[in-house]
């Protein structure tokens, strides 16, 4: 589960940085170029689907017909939509009703084609929460999971009428620990539970429960340091066969279970790389991988007849998100450092669906840098601007997650720092995912110094053979990446020049006691225990325990409504800076954990701009 924060307070700027005429920046339009996320199809009504796109500089759900290209909006909410989906007879759109991006909220539905604000329900008869998965069956069975700080997880059965009247919710599950509604069979019998009650949501457990009784029908575990995952049982009544990743191997790779008779199937793959996610194709015989390899996600598709693999799609680039047909064609979303991205078929390769508005600006493709690290080989991906010339400028992007990793992939942020002359290096250091189970958990019981380390192992390459200035370097990242940007500018501070974190773990003990139960679960298995219990773990791992370190300029981005790093220790960590005569500056805005609204995307990606070119020498 990936991290940010915002914050509030007197001493906030508010970013009054000159727009700049018309016509907008090259890096100020690939922000505004409208987006869109690859059609989920109701399985009953394959022409008819759920997209997300931008509407007005804000993602909201929308019907589109792929037989006619008819795309309608269906919401209109100021911080934007962006959970959604289609019931199986592709009648109802579902959407996430949460408040200004504080994730607490309700489920709400609409009829297909109808425009926001008309004929919406809320039909599920319970209290708001923190959404734990939504699953809709074609017998009109609906289960969703919420969380509450109070209840802990729950997860309810409801069935829904196929127009407006819903039962009184059955509860299926409960419990105190980080738990999810995972999978529901095809008729709504069989429900598959994540669940960390062994205390490691880092690793979770699979549970089948009977979905009429609540009884369990099966269990898998795969013990300490190895974890399970439902991803989703085929469209084919009576079916109980189960997508499932698994890390048995320390990669992580698709096998397909039997819930109801035990047989148990590895999906066998003949190339690198690890697997990220998996769907089946809706005749039962195949499924479609997407794995990842080296900075890349390239789509598998796995024949269970002959057992082979073959690549779908591009060999090149990264996928995000696909889905695949009843005819065997795959829908997809591609993209590449240099390629803004676009939703694809694989019929012809052309575009499927395109956004009403201009193609955002290509950038510079990347440059793969391997460099031994105290950890093992450590792989980056390195982005050099056209004008200028070596050592460059640098601004060091770090990751959030930190279960997570950089691709070779679009992102209007990096293109922006490339467009101002800056080198941009995105290390995927100890922590990340696509690298193996044990890359991702080496982090365990070294949070924060690893990663650094790996960072610095890269940095230093870079200057040493001329390619980076280390007088120019900054460090700079969100939600996970901006915990390491501070405890980076803390713990190295002859290193960095700025620091520019983004919704950040400041103060890791405040974070902890405000943050999501879910997110203190996770901090339990990277630490060890709570700060109760490991107080010299917390504190080690802290970037308020350095405070007194930091030399480097130090601007700080929060939100209002985080629920993941909430807005109290960021301005603890802002408070403290500033008593020890530190340069910190604060920008606050109305959201949760990041902005998907593209005016404040724009704001912040100014106010970044403006305070490196007042901080950091020429």
């Amino acid at each position: 589960m990936s991290r940010l924060s915002r914050s509030r307070g007197p001493r906030t700027r508010a970013g009054r940085s000159s727009p700049g005429g018309w016509p907008p920046p090259a890096w100020e339009q690939r922000f505004r170029a409208p987006e869109l996320e690859v059609p989920e199809w109701a399985p009953d009504a394959p022409d008819r689907a759920c997209v997300v796109a931008t509407v007005d500089g804000r993602p909201q759900v929308h019907s589109w017909e792929a037989s006619t290209g008819r795309l309608v909006a269906a919401t209109d909410r100021a911080a934007g939509t962006t959970d959604a989906t289609i019931d199986p007879a592709g009648r109802w759109l579902w959407w996430f009703d949460d408040t200004d991006g504080d994730e607490w909220g309700t489920w709400r539905r609409q009829p297909f084609g109808s425009p926001p604000g008309q004929l919406t329900e809320t039909p599920i008869p319970l209290p708001p929460g923190y959404q734990a998965g939504l699953h809709l069956s074609r017998d009109g069975t609906g289960v969703v999971g919420r969380t509450d700080p109070d209840a802990g997880t729950t997860i309810h059965q409801v069935f829904l009428d196929t127009f407006s009247a819903t039962s009184a919710p059955v509860l299926l599950y409960a419990g105190d620990h980080d738990a999810e509604a995972a999978a529901l069979s095809d008729d709504g019998n069989l429900l598959v539970v994540g669940h960390a009650e062994g205390g490691d949501p880092r690793h979770p457990a699979l549970r089948v429960l009977s979905a009429d009784t609540a009884a369990t029908v099966a269990e898998l575990d795969d013990g300490p340091g190895r974890g399970l995952w439902a991803l989703d049982f085929p469209p084919l009544p009576g079916d109980s066969r189960l997508l499932v990743l698994h890390e048995r191997t320390g990669t992580p790779r698709a096998a397909v279970w039997d819930v109801l008779s035990g047989a148990w199937r590895e999906l066998a793959l003949d190339v690198d790389g690890e697997v990220a996610d998996a769907t089946w194709f809706p005749s039962g015989d195949a499924v479609l991988l997407a794995v990842d390899h080296r900075a890349r996600t390239r789509l598998h598709r796995h024949d269970l007849r002959t057992g082979r693999s073959t690549l779908v799609g591009p060999a090149d680039g990264t996928v995000d998100g696909a889905t695949a047909r009843p005819d065997g064609e795959v829908w997809y979303s591609w993209s590449s450092a240099a390629e803004p991205p676009s939703v694809r078929t694989t019929r012809t390769g052309a575009v499927l669906l395109a956004p009403v508005g201009p193609r955002p600006r290509p950038s510079v493709g990347v440059r793969d840098v391997d460099v031994p690290g105290p950890g093992g080989d450590v792989h980056a991906l390195l982005r050099l601007p056209s004008t200028g010339a070596a050592p460059y400028p640098v601004v060091v992007d770090v990751h959030g997650g930190p279960a997570d990793h950089r691709t070779d992939s679009f992102s209007p942020t990096l293109a922006a720092w490339v467009d101002h002359g800056f080198a941009v290096l995105s290390v995927n250091f100890r922590g990340s995912t696509g690298y193996g189970t044990r890359w991702r958990d080496a982090i365990e019981g070294d949070v924060g110094r690893a990663e650094l380390a790996d960072i610095a192992a890269v940095h230093d390459r870079l200057v040493a053979e001329g390619t980076l200035d280390p007088r120019r370097s900054v460090l700079t990242g969100a939600s996970w990446g901006g915990y390491l940007t501070l405890l980076g500018v803390g713990t190295q501070p002859g290193r960095w020049a700025l620091g520019l974190a983004d919704v950040p773990v400041a103060d890791y003990v405040a974070a902890y006691e405000d943050e999501l139960a879910t997110l203190q679960a996770v901090d339990r298995a990277l630490l060890g225990g709570s700060p109760q219990e490991v107080p010299e773990a917390y504190a080690a791992a802290s970037p308020i325990t350095y405070v007194d370190a930091v030399r480097a300029p130090v601007l700080l981005l929060a939100g209002l409504n985080d629920p993941r790093c909430p807005l109290r220790q960021v301005q603890r960590y802002e408070s403290a800076l500033r008593e020890r005569g530190g340069v910190v500056e604060l920008y606050q805005y109305g959201g949760g954990h990041g902005s998907h609204v593209t005016a404040e995307r724009v704001a912040q990606m100014r106010v970044q701009l403006d305070f490196v070119k007042r901080h950091l020498s020429p």
